[in-house]
């Protein structure tokens, strides 16, 4: 008889182990998915510049719920489907403007909803939360995203953007915004983007901008970062005049 035992089979490689890959040891490797499997997917696709749509996942799209909800609901899907016909119609390869969400419920849902009924891309930087069930059914399949860490997340929604329009919302979309503002401000962001906030009742109320001013923890300018709007067609021509600027349509 041989003392040799038999030799051992059925051995995972190490990337395909997947307690392993689940574990706190492979984080560095999760967070490098969650980087390099977007970076593969939008050179496959094309696409690099987005709209970025913020705002709250309590707005319905049946109108229950806050009235003023229901209306800036109604006001992102409009403005949405009227910034994809606008893309769409730009005599221009390099520029796409596509337009991206959360890709939740609301507000997201209601920028991929717009940007669908105008037959367009749409993208939804998803993330996994108890709350929300997957990605919303108009976001294109192909740009359909979940994300663990929210962090990765952001980054994609700033390192895309070309403008940002930020409804009604709350810690979430707070901290969306404040991320954006203080990385124009700081000049962390490379590029020059349009912000705007949809909704004077809104947010006029929810922050004193002049406050920051006055007591000096911002400067005057800095308040020129961003601009309040009440319309969609403020928005639209705003954000339309600003792109065309920037970007030498």
């Amino acid at each position: 008889m041989s003392d040799h035992p038999a030799p051992l089979t059925g051995i995972s490689k190490a990337y395909k182990n997947s307690e392993f890959l689940a574990s706190p040891n492979a984080r560095v490797i999760r967070l490098l998915s969650e980087y390099l499997e977007p970076d593969a997917r939008f050179e496959r696709l094309n696409v690099e510049d987005t709209i970025v749509f913020f705002g709250s996942a309590r707005a319905k799209a049946d109108g229950a719920g806050d009235p003023r909800l229901a209306a800036a609901f109604q006001a992102a899907e409009e403005l949405a489907y009227r910034m994809t016909l606008w893309s769409k119609g730009l005599n221009h390869g390099k520029h796409r403007f596509i337009v991206c969400s959360g890709g939740g419920p609301g507000i997201m849902e209601a920028a991929n909803r717009g940007a669908s009924r105008a037959r367009g891309l749409s993208m939804g930087l998803g993330i996994s939360l108890p709350m929300e069930q997957g990605v919303n059914g108009y976001v294109s399949r192909e740009l359909a995203f979940e994300f663990h860490y929210f962090f990765m997340r952001k980054f994609w929604f700033v390192n895309l953007s070309r403008a940002l329009v930020v409804f009604p919302g709350g810690f979430g979309t707070m901290d969306e915004l404040f991320e954006v503002l203080t990385l124009l401000q700081t000049r962390k962001a490379s590029r020059q983007r349009p912000v705007v906030l949809y909704g004077k009742g809104f947010w006029e109320k929810a922050i004193n901008w002049d406050v920051y001013a006055e007591w000096g923890v911002i400067n005057r300018e800095d308040l020129q970062l961003f601009r309040i709007v009440d319309s969609v067609d403020e928005a639209f021509d705003h954000l339309t005049s600003e792109l065309t600027r920037i970007h030498g349509l």
